[in-house]
């Protein structure tokens, strides 16, 4: 784990992008991300099922067992996860494990957080809470958290939704693991980010909604007799064998 570790610098954060599937983390890594996380929402969508609600644990496990070929560090999206959630991807190789508590009791997180450090102490855990997720943010309740999830070992903590600067100064004054932001386009930028102290940014479902939007637009555009103005990898670029460690 301390390899993946050092990733996460003062100054100079991880930027991790998040992805679904082989194809997706191959581009990646060829473009030169030494560490990938997944995004449950693509995953999920991309299996047609539900995020948040434990529907791809094995669709999850399945993908991670392809990814850690891949010459990069890998970090698993688990949701609310659970230890054999966590031990299961740390077997297949990953790095790290993201580990949500859905605005659950704050101590029943700290609880799996502990459970999974000793199941599997080398397993970096990044312990999301989502007081600012798609509901009024709560910074003491957001710091108050984060410190809990700290204490009870976490590697790092993130809190996805977090735009205001005051606010995430706050939270990164609070613990002294890495502070991990979701990238939000229009709110956020990687220099801003660093200046405030965060040491990793990921990208979230941006990445798979992003394809969406390209893939809607490339169809209509041949519907319409529009130019598409995408510039595309090729056929052989994309036609490769799976990954081999």
């Amino acid at each position: 784990m301390s390899s993946f570790v050092a990733l996460h610098r003062a100054g100079d954060p991880l930027v991790l992008p998040n992805v679904w599937d082989v194809a997706s983390a191959r581009f990646l890594v060829e473009a030169g991300f030494p560490a990938l996380g997944t995004t449950s929402l693509g995953v999920a969508a991309a299996n047609g099922r539900p995020d948040g609600v434990g529907a791809t644990a094995a669709e999850t496990l399945r993908l991670t067992r392809s990814l850690v070929a891949l010459p990069a560090y890998l970090t698993v999206d688990i949701e609310t996860g659970s230890v054999e959630a966590a031990v299961g991807v740390a077997e297949a190789g990953a790095a790290g494990v993201n580990i949500e508590d859905a605005m659950g009791p704050a101590e029943t997180h700290a609880a799996l957080i502990r459970s999974v450090k000793r199941e599997v102490p080398q397993l970096f855990v990044n312990a999301r809470t989502d007081t600012h997720w798609q509901r009024p943010g709560d910074l003491a309740e957001a710091v108050s958290r984060v410190r809990r999830y700290a204490d009870a070992g976490a590697d790092g903590v993130f809190v996805p939704g977090l735009a205001e600067p005051a606010d995430i100064a706050a939270v990164v004054a609070a613990v002294d693991v890495p502070v991990n932001i979701l990238f939000l386009p229009g709110r956020h930028t990687v220099a801003a980010l660093a200046d405030l102290g965060v040491r990793r940014v990921s990208t979230g479902s941006l990445l798979f909604r992003a394809a969406l939007a390209a893939a809607l637009d490339t169809a209509t555009a041949v519907r319409d007799g529009r130019a598409t103005g995408l510039d595309l990898p090729t056929y052989p670029q994309v036609n490769v064998g799976p990954p081999t460690a």
